[in-house]
């Protein structure tokens, strides 16, 4: 009798129609496939069954945070071969019902069928978030979005993010920087972009941890009101604060950016946290800080972006992200979100992508979760390392390989004079 990995990988490539370039190893033992490739370990028969009751990314990402499928060897070789299988073939759009019109892939699924057994649907890991997928974006369910990410555990994001407690792409002098140097330079080229002097009031909206609000406060001399819907956040950014001496000029808030009433502010800040805003509520969002900015303040809007799409009505969030890591969160093209600043009345003076600088981030925070495995466990769970794992290596890739981006506009809301304070030469270029 074929032992099972032979089995598996033949009928995954029937399915596909492509060679696999992983190895298989199934749940009795058996291994098939190239002998020096990354390493799939289908660890049981319920792997199969995931994939079976929920074909494409959702089953697979059920499967891995459940422990059902495991990768040894390179985790990023192992992801781009599966992405080029599963999320490049377009096989979550065209859907199983399309795919099953072929005599081949009905043949693989009855195949699959067949050595996954008779079983009911697994139940989903309770990592999963369990609600309707209808991206409302209302104050309490972004409040909700964010708790789930967020209030994860501070130490879990001490041992991710290392030292400088900031969740969002560095911007590296070089790729063997230090990640706290390159964290640093980022919190210096917000400030540096904005201009802030010393008496100005800066609101950061998505504050994180406080690094940028103590950055800004400590090194330009700012009053900073920062803002989170995340309470362990905030508890943490306030000690970090007051241990810095910095109370008197940093203010650490849980409020919702469209809760906040006390302008007229001298900048803004949003750092990485306008992926959580909705496409459908983009637009007040850019209203809302215009609002909040003195005639001639300045907004840094630092955001990951997809690429867009021929038809844009076909696209769909992530399905491993909305249910695992970002719930509720989208991301459009950066021409969308420079229109939408427009439209809201700004002047956008400049646009940098720093895609690369992303990547790199991200390969650190991977590594040092990968080196304190065991501690990141027992600070959440499993599942939920697992989840982070996933998703941090897959994102690299995705920056890597142009999927996605990550861009800092930089946006005046200038006066009726037109003058937007800003210098003839922003930027200088290396030959």
């Amino acid at each position: 009798m074929t032992d099972a990995a032979s089995r598996l990988k033949g009928l995954l490539e029937q399915l596909v129609g492509t060679p696999l370039l992983v190895r298989i190893r199934a749940w009795d033992g058996s291994q098939a496939g190239p002998p020096d490739a990354p390493v799939l370990v289908v660890r049981n028969r319920r792997a199969l069954r995931r994939l079976l009751w929920k074909p494409g990314e959702l089953g697979l990402a059920r499967a891995w945070v459940a422990g059902d499928l495991e990768i040894e060897g390179d985790l990023y070789t192992a992801l781009d071969v599966l992405a080029g299988l599963i999320w490049e073939r377009g096989e979550d759009a065209r859907g199983l019902g399309e795919a099953l019109r072929d005599p081949e892939v009905r043949a693989a699924v009855r195949g699959l069928v067949r050595l996954a057994g008779p079983s009911l649907p697994p139940a989903p890991p309770r990592e999963e978030v369990r609600r309707p997928r209808r991206h409302l974006h209302t104050k309490r369910s972004d409040k909700r979005a964010i708790s789930h990410h967020y209030d994860v555990g501070n130490d879990f994001y001490e041992l991710v993010l290392g030292p400088s407690m900031v969740y969002s792409c560095a911007y590296w002098p070089a790729p063997d920087a230090t990640l706290e140097t390159a964290q640093r330079d980022k919190l210096e080229l917000v400030c540096r972009k904005l201009a802030l002097t010393p008496g100005q009031r800066l609101l950061d909206v998505g504050c994180g941890w406080g690094s940028l609000a103590i950055h800004a406060a400590r090194e330009h001399g700012v009053s900073v009101v920062g803002i989170t819907l995340s309470q362990e956040q905030a508890a943490y950014a306030r000690k970090r604060v007051a241990d810095e001496g910095l109370t008197d000029r940093v203010e650490i808030r849980v409020q919702d950016y469209r809760d906040v009433r006390d302008g007229p502010y001298d900048a803004v800040s949003s750092i990485g946290m306008a992926e959580h805003v909705g496409a459908e509520r983009y637009l007040q969002y850019a209203r809302d800080l215009y609002a909040l900015l003195t005639p001639g303040g300045r907004l840094l809007n630092h955001q990951i972006a997809r690429r867009p799409q021929q038809d844009e009505s076909t696209y769909h969030v992530d399905e491993f992200i909305d249910s695992y890591v970002f719930p509720d969160g989208e991301l459009q093209p950066i021409g969308t979100t420079v229109t939408q600043l427009e439209r809201a009345g700004f002047e956008v003076r400049d646009v940098e992508s720093i895609r690369e600088h992303y990547a790199l981030t991200l390969r650190r925070w991977v590594a040092n979760l990968e080196a304190d495995w065991a501690r990141a466990v027992k600070l959440t769970s499993p599942g939920r390392a697992r989840v982070w794992r996933l998703y941090m290596a897959a994102s690299a890739l995705s920056f890597e390989r142009n999927r996605i981006g990550v861009n800092q506009v930089l946006a005046v809301r200038t006066p009726d004079s037109g003058a937007s304070g800003m210098p003839l030469r922003s930027r200088t270029w290396n030959a």
